[in-house]
């Protein structure tokens, strides 16, 4: 399995996506190598028991810092070279996770003669409203083309992203595979559930445009006269960090919303226990493991109707709706939650249902390894 991210700095979904489903294939008696971008010094047998990681130290210096795409081309020939540490070692199976690894994961695949499947996590063309614009975004939208076409089998975590990729990509539908993300509800679960919660507003992720946190920026000015000690953590690093800030200045709640930047999975827990409500303002958003993790985190939740968080919440009473950008309603929602404890109660105990239902990480690798399988001998 290759991924561009990996724990314990989870700057996307993609990094929790691949410890889960690692992890949970070890589990189950599968032999699982990750490899990864190296990130200070990591002990990986604590973070993935059972699994062996393999990091590779990518830095450049020589190369300019603002081409993405040549970076990372030349970090997936240090991927490439991670196959010498394998010794005879051979696998059944590559799997890609999204464009980032896309080189590497294609020599891998051709040099050990094991069929190549894609877990296409996002699109270029998705993450700027259904258009590509030149220059990166052209490259790479490129680039997710030609692995979707050279995987033998693509995955994709929701319906939403399924219509995107076929659409996008032009693959016939039988190649393509619905398997959802999951989540590891023991690492989230509160270890001891408050009875009340403080008028915390929580949300977190990659700081982007299309992640909607200036539309929450917006809901909190008008939140700081209605919801008394009302405050907010957005948490996350990303391009769009400065421009959040402005926004905050511009609507003056600089005092009551931080931008603490990333913050560690341990304190990030901690904020989700306590919580009012975790709220998810994306404009786009392909799946949603956020809303994943604050519901395993025992936390009420808000979420925009899009992409897959709408697939994950429709019709099932365990979070609350609002409409893209509509900062107003955004308010409103929250107000109604910080305020309501037997609502917020209701969609707690319905929450816990969800997950134990659809969203576990062993049943997730259970269809992951059927699909495995089914590639291997040509079906």
């Amino acid at each position: 399995m290759l991924a561009w991210d990996l724990p314990p700095h989870q700057l996307t979904g993609v990094s929790a996506h691949v410890e889960g489903l690692s992890r949970a294939l070890a589990r189950a008696s599968h032999e699982v190598v990750v490899l990864g971008r190296a990130d200070g010094d990591v002990d990986d047998a604590a973070i993935m028991p059972g699994v062996r990681v393999l990091r590779a130290s990518v830095d450049l210096p020589w190369l300019p810092d603002d081409d993405v795409v040549l970076n990372t081309v030349s970090a997936n020939h240090h991927f490439v070279r991670l196959l010498a540490e394998l010794g005879d070692w051979r696998p059944d199976v590559v799997h890609a996770h999204d464009w980032n690894v896309a080189w590497a994961a294609d020599a891998l695949s051709t040099v050990t003669r094991a069929p190549l499947v894609a877990t296409i996590h996002a699109t270029e063309r998705g993450r700027h409203g259904g258009h590509v614009p030149q220059g990166a975004p052209a490259a790479i939208n490129s680039v997710e083309w030609w692995l979707a076409w050279q995987a033998r089998a693509v995955v994709c975590c929701s319906r939403f992203m399924m219509r995107e990729v076929l659409d996008g990509f032009d693959l016939d539908a039988e190649r393509v595979h619905l398997i959802p993300h999951g989540v590891d509800t023991d690492a989230w679960r509160p270890l001891h559930p408050e009875s009340t919660r403080d008028p915390l507003v929580l949300a977190w992720g990659r700081v982007q445009y299309e992640k909607g946190f200036q539309v929450l920026a917006q809901a909190m000015a008008r939140l700081r006269g209605r919801v008394p000690g009302v405050s907010c953590v957005i948490a996350g690093r990303g391009s769009y960090l400065a421009e959040l800030q402005s926004q905050l200045d511009l609507e003056g709640v600089g005092d009551i919303v931080q931008l603490p930047g990333f913050v560690p999975d341990d304190e990030l827990r901690s904020l989700s226990h306590r919580a009012g409500c975790v709220v998810i303002p994306s404009l786009y958003e392909p799946f949603g493991i956020v809303a994943l993790e604050a519901m395993a985190a025992d936390a009420p939740l808000v979420a925009a109707r899009t992409g897959g968080l709408a697939e994950i919440l429709e019709g099932t009473d365990a979070g609350l709706l609002f409409a893209p950008g509509d900062a107003v309603r955004l308010a409103e929602t929250i107000e109604g939650l910080l305020t309501d404890r037997r609502l917020a109660d209701q969609l707690r105990a319905n929450a816990q249902r969800l997950l134990a239902a659809h969203y576990s990480w062993d049943a997730i690798a259970d269809t992951t390894s059927t699909l495995y399988e089914r590639v291997i001998s040509g079906r």
